[in-house]
């Protein structure tokens, strides 16, 4: 892989724009449509999957997508469209064959001298996306898989849209240090998610007892919890994200429910994109030292952010 260049201020570094150029690529040869970024230089770089959020299709995070890029990764993000939110099964299996074709399929779509190193694999989701990703590293795609994810994200999980209509399978269990992964894990959540947009109605994009705090208390003694506490659900997509959208109706609808923070989003961005960074670098790259350097002072993300207490045994 290409050298990264040496930084005296890396940790800060990871929340600026890397030094790839990056480019993005739509396929439909694969087993779903896919949204690529990719860096153009000549190299070899590890591999993300990230899954989206509920009908808010790939492209509509080409900013997030394209500053984890820049630092050298190589990003492919299936597309899940539906009406029905909380049965699940179908995109955790479609994610599995997704995974298990990049073996295969993922070298040709890419740019020339541009190598994929699968051996180098990780895993994250945003909102309904954060759940599948858990999802899928917790086993449920019941298929066969042939690679290996040594990492995963959650970007403000939810498994579910209220407590009676839960995602399926349900895989909160609600018992701290419950989750069996193999996996370092980092968790994200944001200060506004669980908030309603509708007054006193209790309609939120990201509903308490279903959001970031359960994966956080789930998880193992390994994993990074982060709360950006004054931005909201939505808010590390693109501006014009609800236009982009392929789902544009059911995207406005996403866009007007989930409450906003009053922050600059661009600030938003480069802090979850530099988390991804730091959790990439530490377990793809035996970086560790950007991840540590936020967990120890989180002052230097672009925004306020809360370091979550690591969940014990």
């Amino acid at each position: 892989m290409a050298a990264r260049p040496a930084s005296a201020t890396a940790a800060v570094d990871v929340f600026k724009l890397g030094n790839y150029s990056t480019k993005a690529i739509r396929t439909t040869n694969a087993p779903k449509t896919l949204f690529i970024v990719t860096p153009e230089n000549e190299g070899t770089y590890p591999v993300l999957l990230f899954l989206h959020g509920y009908n808010i299709c790939p492209c509509c995070y080409s900013q997030l997508l394209q500053h984890i890029s820049s630092h050298g990764y190589i990003i492919v993000s299936p597309l899940f469209l539906g009406v029905c939110s909380f049965y699940c099964r179908p995109d955790i299996k479609s994610a599995a064959e997704v995974t298990n074709w990049l073996s295969s399929g993922l070298q040709p779509m890419l740019p020339e001298n541009v190598v994929p190193n699968l051996s180098r694999l990780a895993l994250a989701g945003h909102s309904r996306g954060g759940y599948l990703a858990f999802a899928l590293a917790l086993g449920n795609a019941n298929i066969p898989m042939n690679l290996k994810f040594l990492a995963l994200i959650g970007i403000d999980p939810v498994a579910g849209a209220n407590k009676c209509m839960k995602s399926v399978p349900k895989i909160l269990t609600g018992v701290p240090n419950s989750f069996n992964l193999d996996m370092p894990v980092m968790v994200m959540g944001t200060g506004l998610g669980g908030e309603s947009m509708i007054g006193c109605i209790p309609c939120s994009c990201a509903p308490d007892g279903l959001n970031y705090a359960e994966f956080f208390k789930d998880c193992k003694e390994n994993c990074h919890g982060f709360v950006i506490s004054e931005y909201g659900h939505t808010d590390m997509l693109d501006d014009d994200f609800c236009n982009n959208c392929l789902g544009t109706s059911i995207g406005k609808l996403m866009g007007s429910m989930c409450k906003s923070g009053k922050g600059d989003k661009t600030l938003m961005i480069e802090c979850v994109g530099g988390l991804v960074v730091a959790m990439l670098m530490a377990q793809l790259e035996g970086e560790s030292r950007e991840l540590d350097a936020i967990v120890d002072n989180s002052s230097i993300a672009p925004v306020k952010l809360e370091v979550m207490e690591v969940p014990q045994p």
